[in-house]
């Protein structure tokens, strides 16, 4: 019997990669603190659809890229992309039978948690002022999160994904 699963992984890499292009594109200065995290957004969504393919160590390497890609600390994005990928699967089973609101509601959490740590390590290694405005970045990708999941589902289903 022949297989019918299609291997299209290179749908979720360009995904990440255009997550990566998306998170450091230019932006007016005064809305810099509500840049979407659009990195963790499709980390989460690739977690929940396709947990089998997309991990920890996906985060840990994306985090690691966006590191080089800011300039940052070398495994502070790393830590929390990881962080996010971990608590996604570990509530991945509730998540997946949540109606959308809920869905966005606990990526509002679970972003806020990530970007919380954030702050707490930008301000241990004295590279930004502490500050909660951070945490706006969380719930405007939180709001995203209804939109880029219906788009990225109809994606998967498009080239089914598994």
């Amino acid at each position: 019997m022949p297989s019918t699963r299609s291997n299209h992984g290179w749908v979720i890499w360009l995904t990440f990669a255009l997550g990566l292009l998306l998170s450091v594109s230019p932006m007016p200065q005064f809305m810099e603190v509500f840049r979407p995290m659009w990195l963790a957004m499709l980390v989460a969504f690739w977690a929940l659809a396709v947990p089998n393919r997309v991990g920890m160590t996906t985060g840990f390497v994306l985090g690691l890229a966006e590191d080089v890609l800011y300039g940052t600390l070398l495994g502070q994005n790393a830590l929390v992309l990881t962080l996010i990928t971990f608590l996604v699967l570990t509530l991945q089973q509730r998540m997946r039978n949540f109606p959308m609101w809920q869905q966005s509601l606990v990526i509002l959490v679970i972003f806020g948690i990530a970007q919380l740590v954030q702050l707490w390590l930008s301000a241990l290694t004295g590279n930004r002022l502490p500050t909660l405005a951070l945490v706006w970045s969380a719930v405007v990708s939180a709001v995203l999160w209804p939109w880029l999941s219906f788009a990225l589902r109809d994606v998967r289903r498009r080239l089914r994904i598994n």
